[in-house]
């Protein structure tokens, strides 16, 4: 028997990488495809998100133009006057919004602390003519000139004296010693019809303020008391122009301890 004969064997293919190759660049096109696919967005969904976005920051589109929407038009907003102050000065103790606060009760030392920082703050808000801040027998008292916080014959707090009477409530908050309002006015008969006299424009002026001081600081009413002196407990002159200005004022006194029963 005739043996059958071996067939040759191929020469290897040295070219077997192309396929490889050209399976990476199909690969390769394909994930470019993809991307320039993702990169071209629908125009008409990226306008209904930009229209999207500005109608929730209040704004419409009112023809080729956007217009800001007017929150306030069927709102009946007051002007609230801005009554806060921020302190950033040594010896003004928080405000007694914060539940259960704990009260120091002031003595010299405190009573120099509070005055440093208010004649500071009447400083940096160029308001020393309007306020004065003394130590005496009786305690701190800050006097409110009457030109400074009330028009003439008036009871009324200045609302633009408002961020000055905030400070100084912001300064004594935080003492548990108690407050006595004293209003003051000069020796000229009042002319206005609303009060009779000064005792009764004096005693209006101090009772505004307390009321201030225990509906925005809640101040504790059996701690604090308002009376009117009129024209009967002057600290200078009432002979002079100068020592009638003086005499205008309405006193904030943090009563120092053995001063705490009342009047001297």
């Amino acid at each position: 028997m005739r043996k059958r004969q071996k067939k040759p064997e191929k020469e290897p293919n040295h070219e077997r990488w192309l396929i490889s190759y050209a399976d990476f660049i199909t690969l390769l096109f394909a994930v470019f495809v993809m991307l320039y696919a993702m990169s071209q967005t629908d125009k008409n969904k990226v306008d209904q998100l930009v229209a999207s976005l500005r109608e929730s920051f209040g704004y419409v589109k009112t023809g080729a133009s956007a217009k800001k929407l007017n929150l306030t038009e069927s709102t009946d907003l007051r002007t609230i006057p801005s009554v806060r102050m921020e302190t950033l000065t040594p010896g003004l103790r928080q405000s007694q919004e914060e539940s259960s606060p704990v009260l120091t009760h002031a003595a010299m030392k405190e009573f120099l602390e509070i005055k440093a920082a208010i004649e500071n703050n009447l400083r940096k808000y160029g308001a020393q003519n309007k306020v004065n801040v003394d130590i005496t027998r009786r305690g701190l008292v800050v006097s409110l000139k009457e030109a400074g916080f009330f028009d003439s014959g008036n009871a009324t707090v200045k609302e633009e004296s408002l961020q000055l009477l905030a400070m100084v409530a912001r300064s004594l908050a935080g003492y548990s010693n108690p407050v006595r309002i004293e209003g003051n006015t000069d020796n000229v008969p009042i002319n206005s019809g609303k009060y009779k006299s000064n005792w009764e424009l004096s005693t209006a002026r101090a009772t505004n303020i307390v009321h201030y001081l225990i509906d925005n600081y809640k101040f504790l009413p059996a701690k604090i008391s308002a009376v009117g002196y009129g024209e009967f407990r002057p600290m200078a002159d009432n002979g002079t122009d100068a020592g009638r200005v003086r005499n205008r004022r309405v006193d904030i006194v943090l009563l120092a301890k053995e001063n705490e029963g009342g009047e001297l």
